[in-house]
């Protein structure tokens, strides 16, 4: 995609895909430039994991997009369905 940056839909996209999310919210806070986004996630596959490793599946399923394309990543909140619904 050359130098084209990625927008809120296909971070979304991706992650509510790679996590098979039940919730996935993500602004752009960059300006809409697409190279710093906020995330907050809620995903079954969060269970049981550390914040650390909650965080390394988050970065995995953004991919490429994090090594080449987004610059700042900040986490809001990973969260399991209990956790959101407590």
């Amino acid at each position: 995609r050359g130098d084209v940056m990625p927008t809120v839909q296909e971070v979304e996209d991706l992650l509510r895909t790679a996590l098979e999310a039940q919730e996935v919210d993500v602004t752009d806070i960059s300006g809409d430039c697409g190279s710093s986004f906020e995330v907050s996630i809620v995903s079954a596959q969060f269970q049981g994991k550390a914040p650390l490793a909650r965080h390394r599946l988050v970065n995995k399923a953004l991919g490429s997009l994090m090594d080449e394309k987004i610059h700042a990543l900040s986490i809001k909140s990973l969260k399991t369905p209990e956790q959101a619904a407590a």
